[in-house]
């Protein structure tokens, strides 16, 4: 666990984290904002973060669940995938890659053709994300079963 290759590992594990989640809160800022500006800037807002779910935050979320299967697999079995905090990570990581390509991708493409619900069914979506990502963070801290 301490050498190079893991250490370069964690460190883009932790690079895809910031990339996958960073604007998970920033856009619903920014959204807040469009929208006391009025619709012409709330749609020029949701044309400028469409297609950024598939594009950027779903594959980086993607490669951070990849890479942390990974430093679980290089941590010379200090870590195993039996452990309560590694399965409960696991599933966490699937439902927030469901969540970003099943719900918030759709939302998102909708909410940039002008479909208002679309736009709050992409601001609730994303609390969700928010909630799964602090359960991502407690697990991945805390370590819970060890």
């Amino acid at each position: 666990m301490g050498s190079a290759g893991y250490k370069v590992m964690l460190l883009l594990h932790i690079l895809s984290i910031i990339v996958a989640f960073g604007p998970a809160f920033a856009v619903p800022v920014m959204n807040v904002r469009a929208r006391k500006q009025g619709p012409a800037a709330s749609q020029a807002l949701a044309g400028l973060v469409q297609g950024n779910t598939l594009k950027i935050y779903g594959p980086a979320t993607v490669i951070a669940g990849i890479i942390g299967c990974g430093l679980v697999g290089m941590s010379e079995k200090v870590w195993t995938f039996s452990q309560v905090w590694v399965s409960v990570g696991l599933l966490l990581w699937i439902l927030v890659v469901a969540l970003q390509f099943g719900l918030l991708a759709p939302a998102e493409k909708k909410a940039a053709a002008g479909d208002a619900d679309a736009g709050r069914l992409q601001s609730m979506f994303t609390g969700i994300q928010h909630i799964l990502l602090v359960g991502l963070l407690f697990v991945m801290i805390w370590k819970p079963g060890i």
